[in-house]
Formats: C-alpha cells, structure tokens, sequence
C-alpha cells in the first residue's frame, strides 16, 4: 500500500523505522507537528519524526492543523491508500480521516478499552496494573473508540517507569503496526468493535497532578513516582521549595515514619507515608541536576522532624 504516516515524538520513529524496512509498503510521505521552540534559546526544532524521514529522503508535511485546506489538497495528491499513526499530537478531522481508503490507524499504547486519551502508560502505572499493552484501531471522532485490528501485551515489571514500559512498547508496537498495514493490505485482518465494559480513561499527566500526598499508602506514592517519570515528574515541596522525586522505593519495614516525615542516614533516606515508608534513592532539588538521595541529605542537613510536602 502508499501510506502516510503521521506521528510527532520519539516514541513514534522505531513504528516509522518498522514500516521503512518491511519492503512491502512505500510511505510517501510523514505528517507531524509543527516546528517547536526547545532548549534555553528556544529555537525552533523539528520533530523526531520529521527529522527521521528527512533522513530517508521522505516528504515531511507539518500543518498549523490537519483541517489546513493546503494540507488536505496535498493529501490528496498523494492518494495513501492508509495512514498509520503513532502519537501524531492533534485531533484529525473527518475530511482528513476520508481521504485514504483504508483509513488512518493508529497504534496506541494500552490494550483498549482501557486507558484511552493522552498518558496510557503513566495510568497504567499509577493505578497498579500488573499487565499493558498496545493496540492498533482504525481512528473515529470518538476518543480512541474505533474497532480493534491487532493487540500485542507485556508485563509492567515492579520497577518501570512510564519511560521505561513506553520504550518497550514502542518497539513492540512497531512490528504490531506492520503486521496490521499487511493484513490490512491482503485482506485477512478485519477491525473489531471495542467491548462497552472495561473503558478506563488516561487524560494527560500534568504537574498538579504529579504532587505527591504523603497520607497516600507507600505503594501508591512508588507507583506516582514511577508513572510520573521522566514527565512531568512526581513531586513534594521540602522547607518551601520543590523537590521532584525520580526513584523511590518502598520498605515495609519502615513503620516509625508519620506521613511526609523525613529520616536521613549516613547512605539512607526515609520518608513516611500513610502506610510504612519509602527510601529516596534519586531526587531533583529546585535549580540543580538529578543526584542520589543521601547526598542531597547532607547537602541540606536535615534536621530532626522535619517532612516532605510542609
């Protein structure tokens, strides 16, 4: 088939890579996001995505908006027979979804119904889900509730962060985005409707919401953490200023702490919640670089009492 694939970060080039190399379908061209400022300059600098297929000699487009007029007509010139998606970064509009023939079909990291919207990956994490994955669905207006082509699993392993499961992911959804454009393409792959039970909704992680409750159980403030991380990256506030936490790690034995109580050792630092308490391993000090726990302790000389979160 002729396709155009649209996606914007880095999550979405190993899918780019994976339709690239299989041989069996031409991508023509790439749509991706807008130019963005980045940096302490702020310069303008394209997409990963954008930058990959300028690697490969591929015509890269970047509407303002996909419902551009200029943007549409050049979509037509091209005639994809379908356009595979991965984290493109913008609501498509139903002139655009008309185009292809087969559609757009996107490749989105939960096994759906469940977790659909923006951070499937960080709720997953955060609410304690011992199994993820990704699915590949043909795009309606509705949010991320078209029929399913394809599905792949993996496990969320104790210690993942969001960065971590979605970098597996990524890869794994890559071959399964493939597999779809074939079956797709011979005609042995039919889309099936999403089941009414099971929809659970993952809206972007913002900071706010990555604020730390240290009357939260230690398990849920682990799983916070970890969901959170690298973005936007769970927080508390320690003597007024922030103080993002990048690892942590529970310890059931650790049951003299109250809630946000902090306790530093000569290698070790505690902190209590609403069940027994974490040790910080990797914290990031208002201003500063990421660095370990106990040498951010003695740089601020905790004294006795003190907590996280005021």
């Amino acid at each position: 088939m002729k396709l155009v694939f649209a996606g914007t970060p880095e999550v979405a080039v190993p899918a780019l890579d994976a339709l690239l190399a299989s041989g069996r379908h031409e991508v023509a061209a790439v749509v991706t996001r807008p130019d963005a400022p980045a940096g302490r300059g702020r310069r303008l600098v394209a997409s990963p995505v954008a930058d990959r297929a300028e690697e490969a000699g591929i015509e890269v487009l970047k509407p303002a908006k996909p419902k551009d007029p200029e943007f549409l007509e050049r979509l037509r010139e091209i005639g994809p027979d379908c356009c595979p998606v991965v984290a493109y970064g913008a609501l498509l509009p139903r002139v655009a979804l008309d185009i292809p023939a087969h559609g757009w079909v996107n490749l989105h990291f939960s096994l759906l119904p469940a977790w659909r919207g923006a951070a499937p990956v960080q709720h997953a994490i955060m609410a304690g889900d011992e199994i993820t994955g990704a699915s590949t669905f043909l795009i309606e207006e509705g949010l991320d509730s078209g029929p399913v082509y394809g599905t792949v699993t993996e496990e969320i392993r104790a210690t993942d962060t969001s960065g971590d499961l979605l970098t597996r992911l990524a890869f794994a959804g890559a071959g399964l985005l493939a597999a779809t454009m074939d079956g797709i393409e011979d005609g042995t792959l039919k889309a099936v409707q999403q089941p009414a039970d099971g929809i659970s909704l993952a809206p972007k992680v913002n900071v706010e919401d990555a604020h730390l409750d240290w009357s939260a159980p230690a398990l849920r403030v682990d799983r916070m953490v970890r969901g959170c991380t690298p973005a936007p990256g769970a927080w508390t506030t320690f003597r007024g200023e922030r103080l993002k936490l990048i690892q942590v790690t529970p310890v059931p034995d650790r049951t003299d702490l109250a809630p946000g109580q902090i306790a530093a050792g000569k290698n070790n630092v505690y902190a209590g919640t609403g069940s027994y308490g974490v040790e910080l391993l990797w914290v990031q000090a208002q201003g500063k670089k990421p660095m370990r726990a106990a040498d951010w302790a003695r740089g601020v000389r905790i004294g006795e009492g003190e907590r996280l979160g005021g």
